[in-house]
């Protein structure tokens, strides 16, 4: 999902857990239809675990910590619950941070939608995603609006009375509930309320996440797979190969696969191409430069060696460039594959349908997540760029 965008709820009961790096404090708040709470008992939170249909689990440190709502079991007039989320350390902003919220239907955890909000710096706290009444249907919007005020900034604006700060321990689990729980949250100064979100927007088409428990996974654009198996992580070693065919017979094409690996705040670390065949000190390596691409099979190959990136590498772009300057009009049969380096098993594979009269290409990305296995999302996205130095800040910028 992206900031604004909404989804309608296939589960009657579902829940949102927010993942990053470090731990965060997850917590939820009912809400009427003038987006206030009707009382300090409507945010749920470590303190107050369980209020009417929303419920908060934490992860013990070692999980993402969760809020699950049901549907069915709101009180009349709760027309939204918002899930919001901040560091658990004291005054620690989410510059670096890169959190990712994750909506699963809560009877059998399938996934349901992920959301990575974009571009934070110092907030400190941050609601995530909201569950709302629309048409007498319940959605899901992905939200993305930060707080530089804490927690304390977001529970005020919706109308919950904070006390003066004395910030409670979180517990390794979460108390019994208890009515009328005093709601202390780490507060900060308060201060401005947040900018209305943005208009609904529909999701992103083949968005949705898999992973490869039945095998070989052919993905559509904007899909993503987890690289597991069975709960399993993979063999840490895996190939991205990338292939292409002249859309004219006799007319040879040559085009440059790359992938440039980025660090959690999207930074630039390296890029590996052809002249510069590995990087990350050996971690990624690359086949060498196919000049025409003529020949079944794959044109140029990137290894990636997934248990040797240094744990600064948290994200992977792989792009394709025509230095020549031909557009990829020009090309047929444009795909990029995933394979077990050891067995040499497809596992993913991303063909390009729809080509745009432009000189680069982003075709997919690895990701990884807070639990240390990796995410792969098919791009497709073309941008003006003859080389990998050109494809650095556009591929940042869609990570």
């Amino acid at each position: 999902m992206t900031p604004g965008s909404n989804i309608p709820l296939s589960a009657a009961r579902v829940t949102v857990d927010v993942a990053a790096p470090v731990r965060l404090d997850v917590s939820g708040l009912l809400l009427t239809a003038d987006g206030k709470v009707r009382s300090d008992d409507d945010f749920i939170f470590y303190n107050q675990p369980a209020g009417p249909g929303v419920t908060y689990r934490s992860g013990g440190g070692t999980a993402p910590d969760a809020i699950t709502v049901d549907t069915t079991a709101l009180p009349p007039g709760i027309e939204k619950v918002v899930v919001t989320a901040s560091p658990d350390a004291a005054g620690q902003t989410f510059q670096g941070i890169e959190p990712t919220a994750t909506l699963r239907n809560a009877d059998d955890h399938s996934v349901l939608a992920t959301f990575t909000p974009p571009r934070l710096g110092a907030e400190t706290a941050l609601v995530v995603m909201e569950i709302y009444l629309r048409g007498g249907a319940w959605k899901a919007r992905a939200v993305g609006q930060g707080y530089a005020n804490g927690l304390a900034g977001i529970a005020t604006d919706f109308g919950v009375t904070v006390e003066e700060p004395a910030p409670a321990p979180q517990p390794a689990a979460p108390p019994t509930p208890a009515p009328q729980a005093p709601v202390t949250p780490p507060a900060a100064p308060l201060g401005a309320p947040p900018v209305p979100p943005a208009p609904p927007a529909p999701p992103a088409p083949g968005a949705g996440k898999i992973n490869l428990d039945k095998g070989r996974v052919s993905l559509q654009k904007n899909q993503t797979v987890s690289l597991v198996k069975g709960g399993r992580p993979l063999l840490s070693q895996v190939k991205m190969g990338l292939g292409w065919e002249p859309a004219y017979r006799g007319k040879s094409i040559d085009l440059d696969a790359s992938v440039i690996a980025y660090g959690p705040q999207r930074n630039h670390i390296d890029s590996c191409y052809f002249g510069k065949l590995q990087i990350l000190n050996g971690a990624v390596k690359h086949s060498g430069d196919n000049l025409t691409g003529e020949g079944s099979g794959d044109d140029e190959v990137i290894v990636v060696d997934l248990g040797r990136l240094p744990q600064e590498v948290t994200g992977l772009v792989f792009t394709v460039n025509s230095f020549s300057g031909q557009k990829f009009t020009e090309v047929a049969k444009a795909y990029c594959r995933l394979l077990d380096a050891t067995t040499g098993e497809e596992l993913v594979r991303f063909d390009l349908t729809n080509a745009e009269a432009q000189t680069g290409v982003m075709m997919a990305k690895l990701i990884r997540q807070f639990s240390g296995e990796w995410d792969m999302t098919a791009m497709g996205e073309f941008v003006k760029a003859r080389t990998v130095r050109g494809m650095v800040k556009p591929a940042a910028q869609a990570l």
